[in-house]
């Protein structure tokens, strides 16, 4: 009996694991360098590259996803949106598949605050099944942020406000996975 041994072009299992592995760190370093002057909104004021690796966190440890595409657009999610960086360096960095989960999941900055509010519940059922992942996981996390640690100027009204829109975004995406899904009712449960 022979050992196996991969042929030209095709990559062992370890091989391909090392290569996600080796993927999702860029990601996180790339993120980490692109918000490294960014603070959240909370008294805090907490390092911005807490909420991507939240992100991350929550799909890999307590949704069990385990595609690096997902988990890097994950950390990489608001990257367009709040840095300089463009949809061609993010694609020239990370390929086209994640560069497209990125954008699907970016809001229009051109627009204003309300439309892109709109957008985003009108958009959020006709995602793709890898974006609609990370929206529910930044939803989850923005959520919990909220209710355990909330930007200091918001009241009480606005965090609800954003809680009751949150849901609206989510209401769109059930039947996308069942287990983020019963998270975020978890996390809409902690509604202030």
């Amino acid at each position: 009996m022979r050992n196996w041994q991969p042929e030209n072009g095709e990559e062992t299992v370890s091989e391909k694991r090392a290569g996600a592995v080796a993927l999702i760190v860029k990601a996180a370093d790339f993120a980490a360098f692109k918000h490294r002057n960014q603070r959240r909104k909370d008294i805090d004021a907490s390092p911005y590259i807490n909420h991507p690796i939240s992100l991350a966190a929550l799909l890999t440890n307590e949704a069990g996803i385990t595609d690096p595409v997902v988990i890097c657009a994950a950390l990489l999610h608001d990257t367009i949106e709040d840095t300089e960086t463009t949809p061609a360096e993010l694609q020239e960095e990370f390929g086209k598949t994640i560069a497209a989960v990125v954008m699907e999941v970016t809001d229009d900055k051109a627009l204003p605050k309300a439309e892109r509010k709109r957008l985003q519940i009108v958009k959020a059922g006709r995602a793709s099944r890898r974006a609609r992942l990370v929206k529910l996981a930044d939803k989850i996390c923005n959520l919990r942020d909220i209710a355990s640690n909330p930007p200091a100027k918001w009241n009480l009204r606005r965090r609800r406000k954003y809680f009751d829109w949150a849901r609206q975004v989510i209401d769109n995406l059930r039947g996308t996975h069942r287990q983020l899904e019963r998270i975020f009712d978890k996390a809409f449960a902690l509604r202030p």
